[in-house]
């Protein structure tokens, strides 16, 4: 998929989760559906946001060594 059909998909997930929120009910039919939405919404967003990276500079970040923060770090002044 593309960055364009990727947003699209989303848009119309939260178009769906505002519909079904604006009508939910307390039956387990609806939680559901309204769960599985959400979590297609979340999948696509990764998708999307995967297809943002420039994978060049996750090259270079994970070929540079980094300076690793420790606890007693925060402290010391």
């Amino acid at each position: 998929m593309n960055k364009h059909q990727l947003k699209k998909q989303i848009l119309q997930k939260e178009l769906q989760i505002k519909k079904l929120h604006l009508h939910q009910s307390s039956t387990d039919f609806c939680n559901q559906l309204y769960n599985t939405l959400i979590l297609e919404k979340a999948i696509l967003k990764k998708e999307l946001e995967n297809h943002e990276k420039n994978y060049f500079i996750e090259m270079i970040k994970g070929v540079l060594p980094s300076k690793k923060k420790l606890i007693c770090d925060y402290w010391k002044k």
